[in-house]
């Protein structure tokens, strides 16, 4: 296994444990507070006085940090299959510090992701070295920005199935990200700043961040998740092989596709686990009050 894809199941394990851990401050905020609002600015200054809240935002920031360094040097399809798999890290840790109960079928989407994984990293190449040209970095750009306009338009008129319209386009927003992370030219301040990539990265981390918030909060944690893993996924594993130049290890590309399916479709099974805290127990129960 390559120091590439080390850095990316890292990310994976750090997001994963991060959402059990913020699942965890913040039910003992609002135990805390028991006649205040569940959700809102209150909240969040609670929440941040509980040490797993913060050690979880922390180790967000580690994940971010890890990603980056993946994405730099493993291919696209690599990174958004061990990305997604950080489902079965919060679904493993959620069964043990949230005392939440996994069914068979979810252990059995566990060993699916852990198998995709695992083929993944004997069959994903290296990335193809592809940053894009002037041109497609600033259609990059452009696409963040028609994208974060098109999502308040559905975000304004969806209706039906709004939590998965909305995951959908916090989805595609964070594939942006990942797209465009991969072309950066490089991280020298100078670089950065004429570099239309940066400004990509910005303004999707923004919209993704923005709607995936309001999806899960609109309605069905599961179909919010499940519809951001499939956007967030297939498009940047595309993206990298037809434009940028990402390739499988000795034509293993069919091995390669098995071992992507199989993560995703782990992932797409343990979709549940979009929040932690919704399947949690009582305060009491995971820990009690700080």
């Amino acid at each position: 296994m390559g120091p590439g894809i080390a850095f990316a199941l890292c990310a994976a394990v750090l997001m994963g444990t991060a959402t059990v851990l913020q699942a965890m401050g913040a039910r003992r905020a609002a135990a805390a507070a028991p006649g205040a609002p569940c959700a809102g600015a209150r909240t969040l200054v609670a929440a941040l006085r509980c040490g797993p809240f913060v050690v979880g935002v922390g180790m967000d920031a580690l994940g971010f940090a890890a990603e980056l360094v993946a994405l730099r040097s493993v291919a696209l399809f690599v990174v958004e299959a061990a990305l997604a798999s950080s489902l079965a890290v919060t679904a493993v840790v959620a069964a043990v510090l949230l005392k939440v109960r996994l069914r068979a079928v979810e252990w059995t989407a566990v060993g699916a992701v852990c198998l995709g994984l695992a083929v993944l990293a004997v069959s994903g190449g290296r990335d193809g070295g592809g940053e894009g040209d002037l041109r497609l970095r600033l259609a990059i750009l452009v696409t963040a920005v028609v994208l974060a306009v098109a999502g308040r338009v559905v975000e304004r008129r969806a209706t039906r199935s709004r939590a998965a319209v909305l995951g959908a386009v916090a989805g595609l927003a964070f594939g942006v990200v990942a797209v465009a992370v991969r072309m950066l030219i490089g991280f020298a301040p100078a670089e950065l700043l004429a570099d239309p990539a940066t400004y990509a990265v910005v303004i999707s981390g923004v919209t993704g961040f923005v709607f995936l918030v309001d999806a899960l909060q609109t309605g069905s944690v599961t179909a919010a998740t499940a519809a951001m893993v499939i956007t967030e996924s297939l498009w940047p594993a595309l993206f990298g092989v037809v434009w940028l130049g990402d390739s499988t290890r000795h034509d293993r590309a069919p091995l390669a596709a098995l071992g992507f399916v199989l993560s995703i479709a782990g992932a797409l099974a343990l979709a549940r686990f979009g929040e932690a805290e919704q399947d949690a127990p009582p305060a009491s129960a995971a820990g009690g009050a700080p």
